[in-house]
């Protein structure tokens, strides 16, 4: 294997922007795994076949020693983000965007725009505020009202063919930093562009680095953490699908600031795609000598392994991690020694998350100054967020830190919808951000400028980056114990206030939910809340109370309701459902009656019917049967 030096990287990329400049065209499907899940691969076999058909002479593959030129370029991206949107292809340079394509939209995509250089209007997106049809990308609000940094790659280029990734300037930063900069200066620069880490705490980057540089141990490590648990959370997977070499930049840059010699990638099992990619990228860089034993000429080794872990939670903490990756139980361990001191197999370690490796690249290319330009003073550059729940637009988005939640969810978002997906402007309630371990943001948050000391500050956190939208309709307790049995199912059972307070937590949840609590347990479920924040050893148990301490300050009157009232403000507790119909909405349609399992429901057709309530089992079948609204909970 031949050392990969700076002027062959220029080769190279010099090789793919000649090569790629003799198609006309250039047609992109997304490839991500909620695209690949809707049929994105089967597009891209009938956009193959069908341009055949009609003798378009597509490559699939980009060849260096070809000389001849092409109708097009057919190839493939990691997820571009517009998710409910997909499967999407674009195609290049006529800016042209399509949703929701099937194989059956195909041949008229071939005659139309391959053949006739026109879009065809109805699979372009049209934005909900004005009907417009909205061509590309640009036009789109939801991309167009974002800043795709980290993510900008993902949509673009090829995740499988590392030399598009090297002819947009992949692999550059390493090269500098391996050839033009001492391991202080790496560490410097890090450390004055402020980048903090996205996985979680926002631990500033460089600090870290620095600390594991000191070390005189001449064995030290570098790990990838791509064990993304939080429900709702897919930005480190997005990135690993659709950029891996810009991870594996990261850690080589990380590798040269701290001296080590070895990395590891953990991703969850979960995430097959993801693995698959990365390993792929893996084996490139090593083909193309970016991984090996003397990087870039310098005499200086690192490789990098890619481990798949076996999906637990608590193994995104970073020293239960490590564990896993030694083969041990995912366990955690005190702290100090902090694993950039005694980490991997005892050794200096340094631990970052995808995004934050993803980021590092970019610092280098631009340097410190223009990263700092983004985002506020206290929290540089732009935070990817996976935007799921009530909201329009749901997907994966890049914002500078500071965006407010007004324009996340409204703007960029395409506001709140309603519980049969209409909008509903006056419908929000609340976000949970950061999953298990964040806290909820309210309509008294919606201005507020959104950065790592702000939330800490109102008691959540950016965590990696979930954010789960919530209308009205949406019971703040049944959030709370969603989030609750999800870490107790997940606790590592090492320490008592994790594993016996997360259980008796949510006990004191099925209660309130159930009917069973008395005016005891909300004081005893705020104790217990606070003790176990307190107590427990690491930090996935220390914030697991956050969902229940957030939702009891900010909804306290909604739990109050469950327990001296027994009624669900939001009619979501089956339990404390007392359903009744009114007679005024009710038609005598006797679908309520027909969906009944226990025969509770009686009355003649086309006149008001009546609930049992000594028969009633409070399933909510009629409620979701009825479609006049006719009946009502408590």
């Amino acid at each position: 294997m031949s050392v990969c030096m700076m002027e062959d990287l220029e080769t190279v990329g010099s090789a793919y922007l000649e090569a790629s400049r003799r198609h006309a065209r250039r047609i992109v499907v997304c490839a991500g795994t909620g695209c690949m899940a809707n049929g994105a691969m089967k597009v891209l076999a009938a956009l193959r076949d069908e341009a055949g058909a009609h003798g378009l002479d597509l490559e699939t593959e980009l060849r260096f020693e070809e000389t001849r030129e092409r109708d097009g370029l057919l190839t493939r991206s990691g997820c571009q983000g517009f998710c409910q949107m997909g499967p999407l292809v674009s195609v290049e340079p006529d800016g042209i965007l399509y949703c929701k394509v099937r194989p059956a939209d195909v041949p008229e995509i071939v005659r139309e725009t391959l053949l006739g250089g026109k879009a065809v209007d109805r699979l372009l997106y049209r934005d909900p505020a004005t009907g417009d049809a909205c061509r590309g990308r640009e036009q789109i609000p939801f991309y167009a009202l974002q800043d795709r940094t980290v993510l900008k790659a993902c949509g673009t280029l090829d995740p499988e063919d590392v030399r598009e990734y090297v002819a947009h300037g992949g692999y550059q930063s390493a090269a500098k930093a391996f050839r033009q900069m001492t391991p202080e200066a790496v560490c410097k620069e890090i450390l004055e562009s402020g980048l903090r880490g996205r996985g979680g705490g926002g631990f500033p980057t460089g600090r870290k680095w620095e600390l594991a540089r000191i070390q005189a141990e001449p064995r030290k490590y570098i790990v990838c953490n791509g064990d993304e648990g939080d429900p709702g959370a897919f930005m480190d997977r997005s990135v690993m699908e659709g950029n891996p070499h810009a991870v594996l930049e990261g850690m080589m840059i990380a590798a040269r600031a701290v001296g080590a010699q070895e990395g590891y990638v953990y991703v969850r099992a979960e995430y097959p795609l993801a693995v698959a990619r990365v390993r792929r990228a893996v084996a490139d860089a090593e083909a193309l000598g970016l991984l090996g034993d003397d990087l870039f000429g310098t005499g200086l080794p690192f490789r990098v392994h890619v481990m798949e872990g076996a999906g637990a939670f608590v193994c995104g903490e970073e020293t239960a991690l490590l564990a896993s990756i030694e083969g041990q139980r995912g366990m955690p361990m005190p702290k100090p020694p902090f694993p950039a001191q005694s980490g991997l197999f005892g050794k200096p370690t340094i631990i970052n998350n995808v995004e934050t490796l993803a980021t590092v690249p970019l610092i280098l290319a631009r340097g410190a100054a223009a990263f700092k330009a983004v985002g506020t003073a206290g929290s540089p550059g732009t935070k990817t967020f996976a935007l799921t729940g009530h909201v329009a637009n749901t997907g994966l988005i890049e914002v500078p830190f500071g965006t407010t939640l007004r324009h996340i969810v409204h703007e960029v978002g395409g506001g709140v919808t309603a519980k049969d997906g209409s909008a509903d402007p006056a419908g929000f309630k609340a976000v949970q951000i950061g999953g298990p371990s964040g806290g909820c943001l309210t309509k008294a948050h919606l201005d507020l400028p959104m950065d790592f000391d702000n939330l800490t500050r109102i008691g959540a956190m950016v965590g990696s980056g979930g954010l789960v939208v919530m209308n009205q309709d949406t019971c703040m307790v049944q959030v709370a114990k969603f989030f609750m049995q999800f870490t107790q199912n997940e606790s590592c059972g090492k320490c008592v206030p994790c594993r016996e307070g997360t259980r008796q937590m949510l006990a004191l949840l099925e209660d309130i939910v159930e009917g069973r609590a008395t005016e005891e347990t909300l004081p005893l479920l705020e104790t217990l809340a606070r003790n176990v924040k307190l107590g427990a050893l690491c930090g996935l148990g220390k914030t697991a109370p956050n969902p229940v301490l957030s939702t009891l300050e900010h909804f306290r009157d909604e739990y109050e309701a469950h327990v001296t009232r027994k009624v669900c403000p939001s009619r979501v507790c089956k339990a404390l459902m007392t359903p009744a119909i009114e007679a005024s909405l009710c038609k005598g349609c006797t679908l309520c009656a027909r969906k009944c399992p226990v025969g509770a429901i009686a009355g003649e057709r086309k006149a008001p019917h009546a609930i049992d309530p000594g028969k009633c089992i409070r399933c909510g079948a009629c409620v979701d049967a009825c479609k006049f609204n006719a009946i009502t909970g408590a």
